[in-house]
């Protein structure tokens, strides 16, 4: 189960990249390509394996109002069960 205390991690082979031509990110990974929202690169760019999903949480929230951890756990096992998140 995934708590407010998990630390999630990109998953091997799987790499989060800016598309300077689409000016979007882009999740690349074996499978293929997700071109995940603003809010899902936000979270994605701090999933170091070292942060907890609390730590994600609070450094969302110094760059924007309103963030929600049940919201960031949302989105994290949304990628999760998409394959291109793990957890340590």
């Amino acid at each position: 189960m995934i708590t407010a205390e998990s630390v999630p991690r990109l998953r091997r082979g799987v790499r989060l990249s800016f598309d300077h031509v689409r000016e979007t990110h882009v999740l690349l990974f074996p499978e293929g390509v997700l071109v995940p929202n603003a809010t899902a690169a936000a979270v994605l760019e701090l999933c170091d394996g070292a942060r907890s999903v609390t730590e994600i949480t609070t450094a969302l929230s110094l760059r924007y109002t309103g963030v929600v951890a049940q919201d960031v756990l949302a989105v994290l096992s949304r990628l999760g069960e998409r394959r291109v998140v793990a957890w340590t």
